[in-house]
């Protein structure tokens, strides 16, 4: 594409921009989604007083609509990004520098891979990249991190001299599975006894629903409201997202979210959000007001496997971290994150820590694999 007449331009939130124009960029991809990210706009989960300023970057003609877009926000410190960039933050200060603020290209609070750069054509991402180093330069921010970034453009990044990460996750795949079934015939007999087990310890006397668009009512947004509660205290002192921001999920994006919950005589007692995309399910949050064995696996893992199934996509997301998952079908994957630091000196020594780095996550990545579930082939 002729860059003649292209401008880069910020604005202060994604909600400044058109619905559609940005959809069409985002591809499907429903947390790079105008209704996505002005939901967390519109609920306060993100804007002032959260550390997450959102300052997205679009590529235009004059007057026209964008061509290339980034989801980028100011950041004041490193919560909500599942990518661990302290030791780069105190190596950065201990010499004198100021991390933060610090550019992140993310869906905030979702480690979940997807496009970073969304592009109308492949030419834009170097332009869209220098622009985002430029606004780091020109308001001091001491560097530029993009997090989960979809297998097809992280070369994008590294042809732009952005420094590569690898990490690793626990993603099912749906090998054109019929059912629940045949995926655990794919299993070692004991594998396969253990999953069958612990769904029916899970489901005993209770009612187990799958809900979605108009389905999802307000009654049950304020139960899951009190289980997602209960796991953002325990795991993050506050939960990151408003209680207005699950409402704005059901209104704009109902039909892109399979809610889960367990009923116990009738009153919902846990629960586990996923969200819907063109070739995965994405699980996100889960929580409970009632501790019942095993159930944590039935809603978040095997109850995710059923609605893949049933939706016939190809994967499961399960999110960060999770060893546990490993016994129940779920695969280790790498996913990349690529970062940019202002001062020359510093993105090399942060280099020779990656390349270190690597070599320890390509080694638990194949201890993980030898220890996949899965009958072994002859």
């Amino acid at each position: 594409m002729n860059g003649e007449g292209l401008a880069a331009r910020i604005a202060g939130s994604v909600g400044a921009f058109d619905r559609a124009a940005w959809n069409a960029l985002a591809k499907g991809n429903p947390f790079m989604s105008h209704e996505f990210l002005t939901a967390l706009e519109d609920s306060g989960s993100v804007g002032p007083g959260t550390g997450w300023q959102p300052v997205p970057l679009v590529i235009s003609t004059e007057g026209g609509p964008p061509l290339a877009a980034m989801p980028a926000y100011a950041k004041g410190h490193s919560q909500g990004e599942y990518v661990f960039d302290h030791a780069f933050a105190d190596a950065f200060e201990r010499a004198g520098g100021s991390y933060y603020p610090k550019l992140q290209i993310a869906a905030p609070f979702t480690p979940a891979t997807g496009p970073r750069l969304l592009l109308s054509d492949p030419s834009l991402a170097s332009p869209l990249l220098s622009a985002a180093e430029q606004l780091c330069v020109q308001n001091d921010f001491s560097s530029a991190h993009a997090t989960f970034i979809e297998p097809q453009q992280v070369p994008l990044f590294e042809e732009h001299g952005w420094l590569l990460r690898k990490d690793i996750q626990f993603h099912w795949l749906n090998h054109d599975f019929a059912s629940f079934e045949d995926f655990l015939a794919t299993l070692t007999s004991r594998k396969r006894k253990d999953l069958r087990k612990e769904r029916a310890a899970a489901q005993e006397g209770l009612e187990i629903l799958r809900l979605t668009g108009d389905d999802i009512k307000p009654h049950h947004w304020d139960a899951f409201w009190e289980f997602y509660q209960d796991t953002g205290l325990r795991k993050w002192g506050s939960p990151y997202l408003t209680r207005a921001a699950f409402d704005l999920f059901g209104e704009r994006m109902g039909e892109k979210i399979v809610l889960v919950l367990a009923l116990d005589d009738g009153e919902p007692i846990a629960g586990a959000l996923n969200f819907i995309g063109g070739d995965a399910l994405y699980g996100r949050y889960w929580g409970c007001t009632k501790q019942v064995r095993f159930l944590h696996f039935e809603l978040c893992y095997y109850q995710a496997i059923d609605a893949a199934i049933e939706l016939g996509l190809p994967k499961v997301e399960a999110g960060a971290q999770g060893g546990h998952k490993l016994a129940r079908g779920y695969e280790p994957a790498e996913t990349t994150s690529a970062h940019w630091f202002a001062d020359s000196g510093f993105q090399s020594a942060v280099a020779e820590f990656l390349e270190r780095e690597r070599e320890g996550v390509a080694a638990d990545r194949n201890y993980l694999e030898r220890r996949t579930p899965f009958k072994k082939s002859v």
